[in-house]
């Protein structure tokens, strides 16, 4: 993504349309969309001619894009997982590792960066029926294995609305349900995560829409991005206009909703009540 922003601008400072500079590389328009958005693998001849195109001759400049385009063809971590995830979620993962700020609504379910193990194994086998117990296991290993940059040195900020309907729906027995509870209060603790639940008392509000997720990045030239995750599927939103609505909609239910210290007590009555 931070490569194809940084073509982006080269291309539109220069006043080069996309079907130009499709044309320079022997591709179309919707390839050049798809490069400046983060979408593709980059051919290192491609981007030269690119860079070529757009007037880039500096040695030095050249250089740094050009290992930037051999960085970004390296397959992450999680891609050994790709056997158990649907093809739009590694996307995600490497986006959520690459966000210093998360910021998001959820209501089915706790957001997998704050699962328990317990936890997270009965929202999968829930939402993998029919899969094979070694399948489970993996899937589940890869969400514990998201959760360590939660805590790591340079982990983002996390910032979630959790609606108590996620909070009530059981997934596992009582003891999973109590020990989830308990993580979410110890969670909500630590220095980078803000965390609040947003009461059945309030009634309506304004993530009426369902789930997202919000992504910042620490690069300038990167957009945000709104995650939506569908059932065949998943939306990547970057236009401005696209982001403010839920930005908007998140400030919203942060404001509506009880502030973190308040959530924590909720989150203990609850637990006395499990």
């Amino acid at each position: 993504m931070l490569l194809g922003s940084q073509l982006r601008r080269l291309r539109e400072t220069r006043g080069i349309t996309r079907e130009a500079a499709g044309y320079s590389i022997r591709a179309s328009e919707s390839k050049i969309s798809r490069m400046e958005l983060g979408r593709v693998s980059f051919k290192t001849r491609d981007v030269e001619d690119l860079l070529t195109l757009y007037g880039i001759t500096d040695e030095q400049e050249r250089a740094s894009l050009l290992s930037l385009a051999k960085e970004a063809n390296v397959a992450g971590w999680w891609h050994s997982y790709s056997d158990v995830l649907p093809s739009w979620f590694p996307t995600y993962v490497g986006l959520e590792g690459a966000a210093s700020l998360l910021r998001v609504y959820e209501v089915q379910f706790v957001h997998g960066l704050l699962q328990t193990e317990g936890y997270a194994r009965a929202v999968v086998r829930r939402g993998m029926k029919g899969a094979g117990e070694a399948d489970v296991e993996r899937r589940v290993a890869l969400r514990l294995e998201r959760q360590k940059h939660l805590v790591a040195e340079n982990a983002p900020e996390f910032h979630i609305v959790l609606d108590e309907a996620a909070l009530r729906r059981p997934y596992g027995d009582r003891a999973v349900m109590r020990g989830q509870l308990q993580h979410l209060i110890e969670m909500s603790e630590r220095p980078n995560i803000r965390l609040q639940v947003m009461p059945f008392g309030f009634g309506g509000h304004s993530g009426e829409s369902g789930a997202f997720t919000i992504l910042s990045f620490p690069e300038s030239d990167l957009s945000d991005v709104v995650y939506l995750e569908q059932l065949t599927s998943a939306l990547y939103l970057d236009k401005r206009e696209d982001v403010t609505q839920y930005e908007t909609a998140l400030k919203e239910l942060q404001h509506d909703s009880p502030g973190p210290d308040e959530s924590r007590d909720l989150l203990r009555g609850l637990l006395q009540l499990s």
